[in-house]
């Protein structure tokens, strides 16, 4: 059955922020479902949602991402399908749709995972401008770094990732995975999101994952394979979700969350956070965490 999942971040959210949040996860798996509705692919569907949450100024990807110790957006994505496919980028800087670009790097075929200047280089051939900074950074992002440049606030132990995950009518499996990173990070700094079986993976024999949290933890399980390995293993799509968070905490007390959607379209989400939003359709039916 036809099904999308999507998250905006595993973290601690500010009480007064949660249901924009939660609404804009809602717009974004809207978004995904409306291609998944009218007979679209997965991919279409992952690319769609996670674009939404792109521009959606209240995540941490694309505007409103969080700024590195220069003051700037240095961006990290993947997309993934179940044929094993994918494409990935880093530390890209100011690119609106970082999982645009990762799409566009699957797509070429020449390479997997291209980052700094070099993809950004790469953004240039395949029509991708860079923004201006003043088009990308919110008020919110820019006082953040003020507070964490002058001491008066601790950098982020979270990177609040947006993913979404994705069955479509033919059985295809997608997943997509997009941040801003950690806040005040160093340039040149990459996380889980772009890597293949950490921060995305799919796998049309078992199902498709999107993690979000401390990256560095993250990929020291390999968190969405492992997630991944559970479905392969006959988990539910919810235990599976569960058993990947509680070895995430088992091996390195890290913090994060995953979401995911098995092989027949069912989903699962766990979190060991505060908060992580989230929104699905499955077979057109909408739950979620609000």
């Amino acid at each position: 059955m036809p099904t999308i999942i999507v998250h905006g971040g595993a973290g601690l959210v500010d009480l007064a922020r949660l249901p924009g949040c939660q609404k804009g996860c809602a717009r974004a798996a809207g978004a995904g479902w409306a291609i998944l509705d009218g007979g679209g692919s997965a991919l279409d569907a992952v690319e769609a949602a996670v674009r939404a949450l792109e521009d959606d100024p209240e995540f941490n990807a694309g505007v409103g991402a969080v700024l590195n110790r220069e003051g700037a957006i240095e961006a990290d994505a993947s997309v993934m399908l179940g044929d094993l496919r994918a494409g990935a980028v880093g530390a890209v800087p100011w690119v609106r749709h970082p999982v645009t670009l990762a799409r566009r790097v699957m797509e070429a075929g020449e390479h997997l995972f291209l980052v700094g200047e070099g993809a950004v280089a790469f953004a240039r051939e395949r029509g991708i401008a860079q923004e201006k900074p003043e088009a990308m950074v919110t008020e919110r992002a820019r006082a953040r770094w003020e507070r964490e440049r002058a001491g008066r606030a601790a950098p982020s132990a979270t990177g609040d990732t947006v993913g979404a995950c994705a069955r479509d009518g033919d059985g295809r499996l997608a997943a997509a995975t997009s941040t801003g990173g950690i806040s005040f990070k160093r340039p040149g700094r990459v996380g889980d999101s772009p890597i293949l079986g950490a921060g995305n993976y799919a796998d049309d024999e078992a199902g498709a994952a999107s993690a979000t949290g401390h990256g560095e933890s993250i990929m020291r399980v390999v968190m969405a394979k492992e997630a991944i390995d559970r479905l392969r293993a006959g988990a539910t799509a919810q235990a599976a979700a569960e058993a990947a968070v509680a070895e995430l905490m088992r091996r390195t007390a890290g913090e994060g969350g995953i979401i995911l959607v098995d092989r027949a379209g069912a989903i699962g989400r766990a979190r060991n956070t505060a908060a992580m939003p989230w929104h699905a359709f499955v077979d057109g039916r909408e739950q979620s965490d609000g």
